[in-house]
């Protein structure tokens, strides 16, 4: 193994965004990235359970350089609002889209009446890309860095037998709506990367899977877990990993200097074990062209954005 997992690169000066900060695999993120030095920036809807995550980093990284984010995955308005914060920030030079909805259940939508995987999985980070890809490309140039998005995935998608044409198009069983949301964004993550090489901008699009965290193998936090926060059961939790080395491909994607737009991490193991570079599914990383542009163009409309056109130099 030639990246480990409990020694990461120094980041010190460098400005990371974590969606889904306030608990699980984004918390142990965050944690982890702030013991490099970095300024790690918490994403996570409500500002006492972002206080929570900030103190309790603080009892692992004194030194910790923090900030928070108000952000609510499932509200365009929210993220709109989020995108406007960070960009009056200095620099961003990672973003880590960890966030979304667990919720498998077909009846949750949003009040805009959109599935809430697919709201929160899809249309927030498209809509968190595309207004965050100005300051991320003028960072990278500034200080001569490849800034990197990493979006979080799930082996389920290896799983599929055909590949995605209706973003919309979900499924009343609900591993089958998430998986399907999944391989939209791995489609998403993918196609940006290769527009972003494009047009010669220096942001960089890599997946992460981060196999199966449990709570029960997860070490304890104040407040993110501890006596006060119920365990969830998991059939898994025999052959499972702590959510804390759920976080070690996503971390690897962000940080290690040998990653490259692109990229797919996940563990050795599938289910558990260190982060390994993957070759990635054929069905979300070159589907066909028209099914590609299809999806490229629903995307933008969910988000009310516009993204890099392929060929063009990207609107930063």
């Amino acid at each position: 193994m030639d990246w480990d997992p409990e020694v990461l690169p120094e980041q010190r000066g460098r400005t990371l965004v974590v969606t889904g900060a306030t608990a699980g695999i984004g918390y142990f993120a965050a944690e982890r990235l702030a013991g490099t030095g970095a300024h790690v920036v918490l994403a996570g809807r409500s500002a006492e359970r972002l206080g929570t995550a900030e103190a309790a980093i603080r009892t692992q990284v004194p030194d910790a350089s923090l900030s928070s984010l108000l952000l609510d995955l499932a509200s365009p308005e929210s993220t709109a609002a989020a995108v406007s914060e960070l960009a009056e920030y200095e620099r961003l030079d990672g973003l880590l889209l960890n966030g979304g909805s667990m919720s498998l259940r077909a009846a949750d939508r949003t009040p805009d009446g959109l599935s809430m995987l697919l709201a929160t999985h899809v249309r927030a980070n498209v809509g968190l890309v595309a207004g965050t890809l100005p300051l991320m490309a003028r960072t990278a140039r500034e200080h001569g860095a490849t800034a990197r998005i990493v979006h979080t995935s799930t082996s389920f998608v290896d799983l599929l037998r055909k590949g995605v044409r209706d973003v919309r198009h979900g499924s009343r069983v609900g591993v089958l709506a998430y998986t399907r949301s999944k391989a939209v964004t791995e489609m998403f993550a993918y196609e940006l990367d290769r527009r972003l090489r494009a047009a010669g901008t220096p942001v960089a699009s890599l997946v992460s899977r981060p196999g199966v965290g449990v709570d029960a193998r997860t070490p304890r936090r104040p407040g993110i877990r501890d006596e006060t926060i119920p365990i969830q059961r998991n059939p898994y939790t025999l052959w499972a990993q702590g959510k804390d080395a759920a976080a070690w491909s996503a971390l690897r994607a962000l940080s290690d200097p040998r990653a490259q737009g692109g990229d797919l991490y996940s563990p050795s193991g599938g289910v558990k074990g260190w982060p390994v570079r993957l070759t990635p599914n054929p069905l979300t990383q070159s589907p066909p062209p028209d099914a590609l542009e299809s999806v490229w163009d629903q995307l933008e409309a969910l988000a009310g954005v516009r993204l890099p056109s392929t060929g063009d130099r990207a609107p930063v």
